[in-house]
């Protein structure tokens, strides 16, 4: 029977769609060491977490790599390439989950949430509601997204006809704006933007991208929200910016290293929102992106090729490896 592994527990209707197909196994730990010596007997692995690429050079009877979600970060591609595997994601499926926490993220800045709570609580009534005199309505403010993928496009669409702002985003392709939604070069968009939203992938392009310099460029009352890669962010720039009061705040889902640290400075700013990269999950979006890779495992199995392919270059490799497959 084909050993199925994946790097966390998935959810009860994806496993069940697995019940048969394979041994569904979850890995014991999420080191290197731990996942390449757990794969190397399985034929599909289900990513949650980074693989070390000697995990490829060890698991020879693994046919794909299935992607729980869109970004392929966790994957190291060369080396999964060059092995043979396949790899495949499950784009989209997390949109909404991640454009909702957006508008959560830039509401509880806007409306000085942390610190109406903490002071309510410890100071009484009174003391959390003086806070609210500096509260901000969300309309009529412009958002700028960074990548205006699934997720981008989700955010727009939300924030143009939910909550009234003025949409502007960039992109690599530029392509014809929908309804409501305007292109921008990035130096524009962080300029003119009263919320900054990265969306965009983590590529050799956008490491570093939101730099001391564009830092600079914002407008003194601006947010910025991280729903993209940690290293999208030059964390030291930002750290001078927010202990400058030089923009309004900040709501970080990523970070370059994860966890973030317990005493890492983020946690001490009250106008900046951490959270444990939890903006795509949502009961809803672990069934959609668990089912989806479900799908694409058994595509697999099944001989075929993944529906949502990534590395199209691997195909005659991969053939050779498996005439069964042809």
């Amino acid at each position: 029977m084909p050993k199925i592994l994946t790097t966390h527990t998935l959810h009860p209707r994806a496993s069940a769609m697995l019940t048969g197909a394979g041994e569904l196994v979850v890995a014991s730990a999420l080191d290197a060491d731990t996942l390449a010596t757990e794969a190397r007997n399985a034929d599909i692995i289900i990513v949650r977490a980074p693989l070390p690429s000697a995990l490829f050079e060890g698991a020879t009877k693994l046919r794909a790599a299935i992607r729980h979600g869109a970004g392929l970060d966790m994957v190291p591609m060369e080396a999964a390439t060059a092995a043979g595997v396949l790899v495949a994601n499950v784009p989209a499926v997390n949109a909404r989950s991640v454009a909702e926490y957006v508008m959560f993220a830039a509401l509880a800045l806007l409306r000085r949430f942390r610190m109406v709570d903490r002071d309510l609580r410890a100071k009484g009534w009174l003391a959390g509601r003086d806070h609210t005199i500096l509260a901000s309505e969300l309309a009529g403010k412009t958002i700028g997204i960074v990548g205006f993928g699934a997720i981008g496009q989700a955010v727009g669409h939300i924030a143009a006809h939910g909550f009234d702002l003025n949409v502007m985003a960039t992109t690599r392709s530029m392509r014809p704006a929908p309804d409501r939604v305007g292109f921008l070069s990035i130096d524009a968009l962080v300029e003119q933007s009263d919320i900054i939203v990265l969306c965009c992938p983590l590529t050799p392009e956008t490491r570093g991208l939101i730099n001391r310099e564009r830092i600079g460029r914002m407008k003194p009352h601006a947010l910025l929200i991280n729903i993209s890669r940690g290293p999208v962010i030059d964390d030291d720039a930002l750290i001078e910016a927010l202990q400058k009061d030089r923009i309004g705040g900040a709501a970080l889902d990523v970070f370059a290293t994860q966890p973030l640290p317990p005493n890492h400075l983020y946690f001490g700013f009250d106008n900046v929102i951490v959270t444990p990269h939890m903006a795509g999950i949502t009961e809803q979006s672990m069934m959609r992106m668990g089912v989806g890779s479900a799908d694409e495992t058994l595509r697999v199995l099944a001989n075929k090729l993944p529906v949502n392919l990534r590395n199209p270059e691997v195909v005659e490799h991969y053939r050779r490896r498996f005439p069964a497959d042809a």
